[in-house]
């Protein structure tokens, strides 16, 4: 009987060992709601849901977007946290006019003084459009923590993004052409006719559906629209901002950790630009969200749901 004992304590013990080897090594993060200080005012931060499994930080769009738009992934009944943060200057955390501060090295630092302040040894950076230039930048700077990226309609060439806008912009109208084209001549980002053309842009590679509408007037946001064209310009399809020469391909090969890229079957992010990205990066997987412009949560939240869960899920075992 003793011989039993011991063998069966062998195999318990062997069992133990595994299961501990082969799981995240996750130190357990609190929730709620907090600020971290950065240069230029504080940034506002959320930790929703517990659990054993990797913590996914979250990076949102813009440049001066916020975390809005990952809401949906509140549904996904991921068993760790998700840390949603406004970065500075957009949402919840503090307004900024300071044009020496928005720079990718700035909201970089941000992120990482983030990720101190939270105590994340080890965590899996999700972002989106403007969020995966962001965190592209992160990664390389900072690499050793990340143990998985998803990178969501990304743009990790701001020419190879112009290339594709000007093939999409070749779908519209004629007469439509011809007006943004008239109107970007004559500097005119603001007139209604130039204005009319964004929104039909948008409502065939940005967002194909509505979005569910929410009262945050209580909320006295910080606008990010300065930040926007100052970085990017004054739409989608056209760069004249800071970010105009970005250019991180020589970057994708130098990612270590797991990555899930995926874009919408009818995103600004052009399917076969983001299959290119991802022949570019190790140890990559590449998906289509059918149905969906570039907010693929929006427009087809239950599939991206499930695709950033199962990614999330082979990572963590």
């Amino acid at each position: 009987m003793k011989k039993r004992y011991l063998s069966y304590s062998g195999i318990l013990f062997a069992l133990i060992l595994f299961y501990s080897c082969s799981q995240p090594d996750v130190k357990k993060i609190g929730t709620g709601e907090g600020y971290v200080e950065v240069e230029g005012g504080k940034v506002w931060y959320e930790i929703v849901g517990e659990g054993d499994k990797l913590p996914v930080l979250l990076l949102h769009g813009g440049p001066g977007g916020t975390s809005f738009g990952f809401e949906p992934l509140k549904e996904m009944d991921y068993e760790g946290p998700l840390i949603f943060m406004d970065q500075l200057g957009s949402g919840r955390s503090t307004a900024l006019s300071d044009t020496s501060l928005m720079t990718v090295e700035n909201y970089v630092d941000q992120v990482e003084k983030l990720r101190k302040q939270l105590g994340l040894d080890e965590f899996v950076l999700y972002g989106s459009s403007w969020g995966t230039m962001l965190g592209i930048a992160y990664i390389t700077a900072y690499p050793e923590a990340v143990k998985g990226v998803i990178f969501s309609s990304p743009l990790f060439s701001t020419d190879m993004w112009i290339a594709d806008a000007d093939t999409l912009i070749a779908t519209l109208p004629d007469s439509v052409q011809q007006v943004i084209r008239y109107h970007e001549e004559m500097g005119e980002f603001d007139h209604p006719d130039y204005q009319e053309a964004i929104t039909l842009y948008y409502s065939l590679y940005v967002r194909r559906k509505e979005s569910p509408k929410v009262d945050r007037s209580h909320m006295n946001l910080s606008s990010g629209k300065e930040i926007y064209e100052y970085m990017w310009g004054p739409s989608e399809f056209t760069s004249t901002g800071t970010l105009r020469s970005f250019d991180r391909l020589n970057d994708l090969g130098k990612i270590k950790a797991p990555t899930l890229l995926f874009t919408g079957e009818f995103d600004e992010a052009r399917p076969s630009t983001v299959e290119f990205y991802a022949s570019l990066v190790p140890d990559s997987r590449f998906v289509v969200i059918p149905d969906a412009a570039h907010a693929t949560l929006n427009d087809n939240k239950e599939f991206t749901l499930k695709t950033v869960k199962e990614f999330l899920e082979e990572i963590n075992h």
